[in-house]
């Protein structure tokens, strides 16, 4: 028999009391009651009378547990406590108890409930009053009738929503959300769905009964029953309006410029990507200050900070309603439907408003692109670029002015776009194709090396010169996954030929954007490696420019001093059109010097050609580098060359690029 708790229930002794009911004074004897229509209920009640009820009706009371129930000032429960009467087995019963005035005394009123005659909850029934309990107590929860009207609130939702009971039972849920279109119609996407039979689930803002808004996250659950009439929507909710405000704080940092109060270009991007789905039209209008840097220097702080302040506030009272960004320190982007003369106008606004530091007018003028969407670009990517190629354009014509999208750089993005996509392709379909041109060695007269030569024929653009395809490449970052598609290539010929007994030199072309890749060293080992080709056959070429960049980045250095002491030769290519140096001559593992085929070209034709030719010999020879002369096209120039000291001649004199197959015939 255990306490259990206290029993606030009302409890009236009645003869129509189907359990047995009692009343015990508070000396603990048998005062008056009945045991109901129980068959046994023939205990003689004249026998009880005014006897101890702990020696008659309710034996296994203690004397501590009977003081308890007389004393105590509030109902009481107990289970298990057993009923005796008469001789009969005693009988398990749920013990209630309650001080009461009867006939002018203090009593206390006990009913016994035999514990058989109480039909007692399964598990799941009482998991689902414990789930329904924790809801309402952690949530707040809105119940709908089947037309949509509130027939239920709790607490927790009238605290937040500032509704009475009085006030917002029989108001229509719609009447719980703000009436702008956006919010009427996921109101009603939320009602389609729940009539539908399904949950709805998700963020949704709701205004309060004095209409100050607040975010909830709602699960809005059908309660389908057989009459549609009785059908109910049980709404569970969670005030998430911190979060919002929260997030709303974090996207204004991430998202806004502080200076200027302008979106940034990440939250820029978002929007035309939204704008582009769903196919709105729009000018792009990008703006750039000219000479920002020149006009910072000369007007010290004012250019930094005030400059930037007031020209920004003439675009927004130029362009007023349209969406502006600040992308960097000097330029900017309006999102406008406007036609283009009125972009146009902004540069007569400027000068109508001049910007001042103090009395002195700063003379601003600004080089501006205009791109359509769709009529010019279709992504977001696009769009920049053709906007800064605009830009460029504007710049090269003297600046101060802002220009649409002409229809040749409109014809060159366009073609740029589609290579890049094929690019992407014929990557992933091995569809590049390599060539190979020999260099002759003017010592021995032999064909001992080639250099490599990728080349690509589309199916859908053609021929796409390398000129055209590795600025392409580099831009786009796929220079790598060509740079590695060559090295594989040239590896496994390099086997090939040496199987049969023909140990050819590989050359291949390298940008400085590969050696960027800390890994590209360990990359180049592993695929010698991999195709079993000796480090000896393989040369790798690098320009000058790439040369000029490795000088100031010691990690490419490390990388190309890995590469030489496992025994690959590193060729300077296109020597004297870059950016010669001797300081990277000196610092650089290179063993080749390249003469660029221009040079060779006019050999015959200049005195000039023939001194710097000579003298670009003569300088290499004396950092003992071996010389190869490119573009050779006839015998007087291979013969005058040769007469300079130059080691290896490459040109159409000696071979086109051929394919694979074609190098052992020229070598026989």
């Amino acid at each position: 028999m255990t306490k259990e708790q206290t029993f606030p229930t009302r409890i009236e002794l009645s003869p129509v009391t189907p359990f047995p009911s009692f009343l015990v004074s508070l000396d603990g004897l048998f005062l008056e009651g009945h045991f109901g229509d129980y068959p046994y209920a023939t205990t003689d009640l004249e026998e009880l009378n005014l006897q101890p009820i702990a020696d008659t009706l309710l034996p296994t009371l203690t004397k501590e547990l009977l003081a308890t129930i007389l004393e105590s000032t509030q109902p009481l429960c107990y289970h298990n406590v057993e009923l005796a009467i008469n001789n009969n087995k005693p009988i398990s019963s749920t013990l209630y108890t309650k001080p009461m005035n009867y006939q002018q005394q203090q009593v206390i009123h006990m009913l016994c409930i035999p514990t058989d005659s109480i039909r007692l909850m399964n598990d799941e029934q009482q998991h689902l009053i414990d789930l329904k309990n924790g809801i309402q107590n952690s949530f707040m929860t809105v119940t709908l009738d089947n037309e949509g009207f509130i027939v239920h609130t709790n607490p927790h939702f009238l605290t937040t929503s500032h509704w009475t009971p009085k006030r917002v039972l029989g108001k229509t849920f719609w009447q719980l959300f703000p009436s702008d279109d956006e919010s009427v119609k996921e109101v009603q996407h939320i009602w389609k769905t729940l009539q539908n039979g399904n949950i709805w689930q998700g963020e949704v803002q709701k205004i309060t009964k004095d209409e100050q808004p607040y975010w909830v996250h709602l699960t809005a659950i059908p309660m389908i029953s057989q009459n549609s009439i009785d059908n109910r929507f049980f709404f569970i909710e969670r005030d998430i309006t911190n979060e919002k405000m929260m997030q709303n704080r974090l996207e204004k940092i991430a998202y806004i410029d502080p200076e200027t109060g302008m979106i940034n270009i990440h939250r820029l991007e978002q929007i035309i990507k939204q704008m582009i789905e769903e196919d709105r039209h729009f000018s792009f209008v990008y703006l750039s200050i000219d000479k920002f840097y020149t006009i910072k220097g000369l007007h010290g702080d004012f250019a930094g900070d005030s400059l930037i302040l007031e020209f920004t506030k003439r675009m927004k009272m130029y362009f007023q309603d349209s969406t502006m960004a600040r992308i960097n320190e000097n330029d900017f982007v309006v999102i406008t439907p406007l036609p283009e003369w009125f972009t146009h106008g902004f540069l007569s606004y400027l000068q109508q408003h001049p910007i001042y530091n103090g009395s002195v007018a700063i003379p601003v003028s600004i080089s501006g692109g205009i791109t359509r969407f769709p009529e010019d670009q279709s992504t977001f990517a696009q769009i920049m670029k053709a906007s800064l190629a605009t830009i460029t354009n504007v710049r090269a014509a003297g600046g101060d002015n802002i220009l649409s999208l002409s229809n040749a750089t409109h014809k060159a993005l366009n073609r740029k776009s589609i290579v890049e996509k094929r690019l992407l392709l014929a990557l992933d379909q091995k569809n590049l194709q390599v060539l190979y041109q020999p260099q002759l060695d003017l010592k021995s007269k032999k064909i001992t090396a080639v250099e490599a030569l990728v080349r690509w024929d589309d199916e859908e653009i053609g021929v796409v010169s390398p000129d055209e395809l590795i600025p392409i490449a580099e831009e786009t970052g796929l220079i790598n996954n060509i740079g590695s598609f060559m090295l594989e290539k040239a590896c496994e010929q390099a086997v090939a030929w040496k199987n049969d007994g023909l140990p050819i030199t590989v050359g291949i072309n390298s940008s400085v954007l590969e050696f960027r890749d800390k890994n590209m060293a360990k990359s180049i080992l592993e695929t010698l490696e991999r195709t079993g080709c000796p480090a000896n056959l393989l040369q790798i070429e690098i320009t000058e420019k790439f040369a000029l960049e490795a000088e100031a980045e010691m990690g490419i250095i490390k990388q190309m001093r890995v590469l030489e002491n496992e025994g690959i030769v590193f060729a300077l290519d296109d020597f004297g059109t870059g950016y010669a140096s001797f300081r990277y001559m000196q610092l650089l593992p290179i063993s080749i010097l390249k003469i660029d085929k221009t040079f060779t070209n006019t050999l015959l034709k200049s005195d000039k050609s023939r001194q710097l030719v000579h003298g670009m010999v003569q300088l290499g020879k004396s950092m003992n580098l071996t010389i190869i002369a490119e573009g050779v096209e006839t015998e007087d120039q291979q013969l005058l060359l040769e007469s300079y000291g130059c080691d290896v001649v490459q040109g159409y004199y000696i071979s086109k690029p051929v394919m694979n197959k074609e190098i052992p015939n020229l070598i026989k």
